[in-house]
């Protein structure tokens, strides 16, 4: 079996491709057309985002750039390379919905290809394929590698629950339904009734 049968031999998007372990050298030389995520060498096979996912991601981004045009800190949206141990194993190769990255050293290769270390703030957006890993293994990694600030935006409960960096740790989330405070960024607020109303209802 060749490697790339093997990676896209997860049953489930989310879950991880079993017994085989990458590093971001491995990941940079695949041309499958499978969009992929590494966390600690275990490759994790991607969905394409839905509808909802697309307009809600435009919202919070428009919001973001309106506030953060001519100041130093960078908004980035996914598919962006983020290397979180880039500097010791790096085997862990993350895509984000959104990132805010302050200390633009971090941004490196031709173009700007990846952000090497971690962003000041990750946002992930909730799909059913992902949840799970998102809550979880991925709340994990980011906090261990010190990602300030870590939002999961629930699109069908309509909340955002929002974990801070204290002491190397996440404490426990708090939950935001109208407006909510952006910790890395002085005095800036995302209005999550423009970012919900994004969300349509589509036929099944």
């Amino acid at each position: 079996m060749s490697a790339a049968e093997k990676r896209t031999k997860s049953k489930f998007l989310g879950h991880p491709v079993e017994d085989e372990f990458y590093t971001y050298a491995d990941y940079s030389e695949w041309d499958d057309d499978v969009r992929y995520e590494l966390i600690e060498g275990v490759a994790y096979v991607m969905g394409a985002p839905t509808a909802n996912h697309q307009e809600t991601l435009m919202e919070f981004a428009m919001q973001f750039r309106t506030h953060l045009k001519g100041k130093q800190c960078r908004l980035l949206i996914a598919p962006f390379d983020v290397r979180l141990n880039a500097e010791s194993h790096d085997n862990t190769v993350v895509q984000p919905d959104i990132v805010v990255i302050c200390d633009s050293s971090k941004i490196r290769g031709i173009g700007g290809k990846s952000c090497v270390g971690a962003p000041d703030l990750v946002i992930e957006i909730l799909s059913p394929s992902t949840a799970t890993l998102d809550k979880s293994i991925k709340r994990l990694v980011y906090e261990k590698s010190g990602v300030r600030e870590y939002w999961i935006v629930n699109l069908n409960k309509k909340f955002v629950d929002v974990f801070i960096l204290e002491d190397g740790k996440y404490g426990r989330a708090t939950t935001y339904t109208d407006t909510v405070p952006v910790h890395v960024l002085e005095d800036f607020h995302i209005n999550l009734t423009d970012v919900f109303e994004s969300i349509n209802e589509y036929e099944q």
